[in-house]
């Protein structure tokens, strides 16, 4: 009763992690306790649904309900969007594209003052400036310069301009505004594809995983440097990428490389596959401590055999938890992109626990 709904979301994380079976009657009845508000955040809808289904006895009423809450987040692109696909009974396939933006939608969003300013900014340097007009001009007027957001198709014409001068980052924020007609290549773009198919292929690393983590990392901004120091694409931390850089044989490196594109992603995957192979391919494990560290990451694994979703929910730190969870939707995304194929989170995140007996020993110099 005196427990705001950060709380009971904790509380609801413990009730799923409780042992080898969730007690799904405490997930129903603690998000029941939740505002309104928290009750429609798309996590606690797919948890409410999944209690509903355990419920025994069951009743065709209660798996009708239990439906229309998948139904009513279901889609491609979110964690918890995606895996209520999979409750349904579908696969991850993303949308055909849709019609190209017209040469007139192009020209609207070519004359918009707003979108203009935006991306001249960030060429000449002033990319938080810059960031804020586009988001402006996206968000808070639409495309006559009169108060209100964009539509769908405004936006998939503004989203294309960025995407065509190569400012990824605008293009796939802008696309992610979309509220029903969108564009999953310009969602889920995939800039430097020859080298970053040609690394991936060389050491042989899931290539729709590394576009999904580098996505989340830097939105493919070759020159991003976070407030802790770490730069380029794949978000490399000086210290990390010294020792890394040692390991896989790169000689004669010195830290002002990596901003250059081969040597971000040489270094970046290089410490990304030697941190899957310790953590025994689990993507999960190995985006969380891609982020947070490999020590956290052994800590947070210890504990029963979980569902991977589960774990994922579970992990305490709130960044890394987000982080985990949009890297793996990004790769299911970005794998359903690449093969033309239907894909599964359910499957990319499998299970999570204790180190198996049989596996090769832990890595303990891996930093």
């Amino acid at each position: 009763r005196d427990l705001n709904d950060d709380m009971l979301g904790w509380k609801v994380r413990a009730a799923l992690r409780a042992g080898n079976t969730p007690r799904w009657s405490v997930v129903e009845s603690t998000i029941g306790h939740m505002s309104a508000e928290a009750r429609r955040d798309p996590t606690w809808v797919y948890w409410l649904a999944r209690a509903l289904q355990a419920r025994r006895p069951t009743t065709p009423a209660l798996n009708q309900e239990a439906t229309s809450l998948l139904e009513s987040i279901a889609g491609p692109r979110g964690f918890y969007e995606q895996l209520a696909l999979e409750a349904l009974g579908q696969s991850i396939v993303l949308p055909d594209r849709p019609a190209a933006p017209t040469p007139d939608e192009m020209a609207v969003a070519r004359a918009n003052p707003s979108l203009r300013r935006g991306l001249h900014a960030i060429a000449i340097g002033l990319r938080p400036e810059g960031v804020r007009e586009w988001n402006y001009g996206t968000n808070l007027v639409n495309a006559q310069g009169q108060a209100g957001r964009m539509t769908d198709r405004e936006l998939l014409a503004a989203a294309h301009w960025a995407c065509e001068q190569q400012v990824w980052d605008r293009c796939i924020n802008t696309m992610d505004r979309a509220r029903q007609e969108f564009d999953a290549e310009l969602l889920f773009p995939m800039p430097h594809k020859s080298a970053v198919l040609q690394r991936t292929r060389e050491i042989g690393l899931d290539t729709a995983y590394v576009y999904g983590l580098i996505r989340q990392e830097s939105r493919f901004i070759m020159d991003a440097r976070s407030s802790v120091g770490a730069s380029g694409l794949m978000q490399v931390m000086p210290a990390t990428a010294k020792w890394t850089a040692r390991k896989i044989g790169l000689t004669h490196f010195t830290l002002d490389q990596l901003n250059q594109r081969d040597t971000n992603i040489a270094i970046g995957t290089g410490y990304l596959k030697l941190v899957l192979d310790n953590f025994e391919g689990s993507q999960a494990l190995a985006a969380a401590a891609y982020n947070a560290g490999p020590s956290r990451s052994r800590r947070w694994r210890n504990g029963p055999v979980l569902e991977g979703a589960i774990w994922a929910e579970n992990v305490p730190f709130n960044e890394t938890r987000d982080y985990v969870k949009k890297v793996l939707s990004n790769a299911t995304a970005y794998a359903a992109l690449i093969s033309g194929q239907p894909q599964s989170l359910k499957s990319r995140l499998g299970q999570v626990g204790p180190r198996d007996a049989a596996a090769q020993p832990d890595n303990a110099e891996l930093p």
